[in-house]
């Protein structure tokens, strides 16, 4: 009797579990899609959707700890508390996820002015983004000049873009602020691409397309000629004349990055639009075609940090798909997969599993944003 009872628990246990994640799926999906003038239905944030999002960074953007401070100790006054060293960016786990969740906040803001956690999230940027904070940001930057190279770097400048088209007298305010950090991440670029022989062809985080894919963004946005043409000249170098990408290979046990579909979205960037539809058919010819698939990445635990990844390659994979679809009309089907990866990835982000919510939701944000 005893066993049967328990059999009888873990069934309803995991029956209400199941429903309650089939409720928080079909509620994500339900919110974030919208049919558009010629009838096909995109996927597309929502106030309320925002809203679930935004409490992902604000709970974590002042949260120091657990921290992962990826330094080199050149002495003992180098041991100081995450705050410390980086009073303006020290939540959310590490560095670069914290710059882009004051990313996701400031992209919320502008397209969300009125959500629920708008009175929040601009507070607390205000309260990070000082001329203070970021002298000290500066300062680490100055002894560390490769720390965060590119991966980091790239969603500074995507931060710095963001606040640059925000029309609003704090992201004027937060621009000024930040300023000479972006200054010293321009310079980190232009001192560094020159040097680098080979690009980072991997799925994490010095993935060198995705470095230079933000930064691009930017440049063309501030006018950054020098910048821009840099960037285009070093992705030229790089990625020209590469064939016959592996997708097939993709994705990688911890990749939150797709190597193919990053290249070819820096490459749409810099690319007329001729040369790039060649360049694509020759790098990876079998996205012409209509019955192309790509599965998803498929998360075997959440609360491993390198296993999570998997979700981040769902999103990363719709908005380069996204992009293609929208610069070649032939390569709408891609848009269909976009969608299956954000839908498959979007109703597990806001869960308890600090492993990935600390950074997951500006990667949905950014996908969500280019699907429309």
């Amino acid at each position: 009797m005893k066993l049967f009872s328990i059999v009888i628990a873990i069934v309803l246990c995991m029956s209400c579990s199941e429903e309650q994640s089939r409720k928080k799926s079909e509620n994500l999906e339900t919110t974030s899609q919208t049919t558009d003038s010629v009838g096909m239905v995109r996927l597309k944030l929502t106030p309320a959707e925002a809203d679930r999002l935004a409490a992902l960074p604000l709970t974590c953007m002042q949260t120091e700890y657990p921290n992962k401070l990826n330094q080199t100790l050149g002495n003992a006054t180098d041991l100081q508390s995450p705050q410390a060293l980086h009073p303006a960016f020290y939540g959310c786990f590490d560095w670069h996820s914290s710059v882009h969740g004051h990313w996701m906040l400031v992209s919320l803001l502008r397209q969300f002015p009125d959500m629920g956690k708008a009175t929040e999230a601009r507070a607390k940027l205000k309260e990070n983004i000082t001329p203070a904070n970021i002298a000290k940001e500066v300062e680490y930057f100055t002894r560390e000049p490769s720390y965060e190279r590119t991966y980091g770097w790239a969603w500074l400048l995507k931060l710095a873009e963001e606040l640059h088209n925000w029309d609003d007298p704090l992201a004027r305010e937060l621009e000024k602020n930040m300023q000479p950090l972006t200054d010293v991440i321009v310079k980190s670029y232009m001192g560094f691409l020159p040097k680098l022989h080979y690009p980072i062809r991997i799925g994490e985080h010095s993935n060198t397309a995705f470095g230079l894919t933000f930064a691009y963004d930017y440049a063309k946005t501030v006018n950054n000629t020098a910048l821009s043409d840099l960037i285009t000249s070093r992705a030229k170098d790089f990625y020209n004349d590469d064939t016959e990408c592996p997708i097939t290979w993709e994705p990688g046990g911890f990749d939150f990055l797709s190597p193919c579909l990053e290249e070819a979205d820096i490459m749409l960037r810099i690319l007329p639009t001729e040369e790039f539809r060649d360049w694509l058919r020759k790098f990876l010819p079998q996205l012409g075609e209509a019955s192309f698939g790509l599965e998803q990445g498929e998360v075997s635990d959440r609360e491993d940090g390198k296993l999570v990844h998997l979700d981040g390659v769902n999103f990363s994979r719709a908005w380069c798909l996204y992009d293609i679809a929208r610069a070649l009309p032939e390569y709408t089907h891609l848009r269909k997969i976009a969608d299956e990866h954000i839908r498959h990835s979007l109703p597990h982000i806001v869960d308890d599993n600090y492993e990935g919510t600390h950074w997951l939701g500006s990667f949905a944000v950014y996908a969500l944003n280019t699907a429309h």
